[in-house]
């Protein structure tokens, strides 16, 4: 897979970006925090994952009753490549995510959050893929993208952009094999907000329009 890969200010190569699904030239900056919220934001992650390579570290709250079922990945994704962690305490979530993105070992980390963090921590997660960044260039390696799930329409603070997704009415009552959503972005430093409806057939292809 090839990433797109654009140039900074001064002409140098910046980090690859991570593409989006639907094939509309969407993407994620490597080496930053983005925040994925709204009732599908699993499969939003997962759509993520799909269009990635390499291992991904999820991590989950380990004192909630919620499971994420791996199987249920599988016609979003290959569960076989995620590491999943659990923790304990809640500020086991957030310090967890730094030090797996401070060292740089996985292209994707990503963390499954009960509310939108503080100004904070998403700077600390910042320093951590700088950091990770700079290790993963040495091991000839992705530099690493960070995905935070929040609930609702998230709010995290100093986020690079923020992204939802909910599910679609079909526009048949007929039964169907494949899947629709809303993907909206709400937030983002460099571009305005847009919402795109994602559809995907019964062979897995993804496909994207926007909408008004």
């Amino acid at each position: 897979m090839v990433l797109p890969i654009r140039t900074d200010s001064s002409g140098r190569k910046a980090l690859p970006e991570q593409p989006l699904p639907g094939g509309l030239g969407l993407t994620l900056q490597r080496g930053r925090v983005h925040e994925l919220c709204g009732p599908a934001r699993t499969a939003l992650a997962a759509l993520i994952l799909a269009a990635s390579e390499g291992p991904v570290i999820w991590i989950a709250p380990g004192w909630l009753p919620e499971r994420l079922y791996p199987p249920g990945l599988r016609d979003l994704a290959d569960p076989g490549r995620i590491i999943f962690a659990r923790a304990r305490r809640p500020e086991d979530l957030l310090w967890a995510m730094e030090e797996a993105l401070r060292a740089g070992a996985a292209p994707i980390v990503l963390a499954d959050l009960p509310a939108p963090p503080p100004l904070t921590p998403i700077r600390r997660l910042h320093l951590a893929c700088e950091a990770g960044a700079e290790a993963a260039r040495h091991r000839g390696r992705l530099a690493p993208l960070a995905l935070v799930l929040t609930p609702e329409d998230g709010g995290a603070q100093g986020v690079e952009s923020r992204w939802q997704m909910q599910a679609a009415p079909s526009a048949s009552t007929l039964l169907e094999s494949r899947s629709a959503w809303v993907m909206r972005r709400l937030r983002a430093r460099m571009a305005p907000p847009a919402a795109w409806r994602l559809a995907r057939d019964g062979g897995g292809l993804i496909s994207a329009e926007p909408l008004p």
